[in-house]
């Protein structure tokens, strides 16, 4: 079941994916639901971080992968709450 919370989730693998956290995700293994997910496969030092990210959303120096429909990431680090401007940045990006 999908949630309406936006976030930004880091990995162990280096992994950055933006989606809306899914109700079965549990913090205790570590790993997440993720809808509507999509990966940042590049950000420019405009971008100011990771987080950066989930406060202004994706800019032109930024490659961001295609949406997939739901996945499981496992090995969470963190996941931080996006604000609404960073949201729709990433809803209106075209891969």
């Amino acid at each position: 079941m999908k949630t309406e919370r936006p976030v930004l989730v880091t990995t162990e693998f280096k992994g950055v994916f933006f989606g809306y956290l899914g109700d079965e995700s549990q913090d205790t293994d570590k790993s997440v639901v993720l809808y509507e997910c999509r990966n940042a496969i590049y950000w420019d030092a405009d971008t100011r971080g990771f987080l950066g990210l989930a406060e202004n959303g994706p800019g032109s120096g930024c490659r961001i992968g295609a949406t997939a429909p739901k996945i499981r990431l496992n090995g969470v680090t963190s996941i931080a709450e996006c604000t609404k401007e960073a949201v729709e940045k990433w809803k209106r990006w075209k891969s």
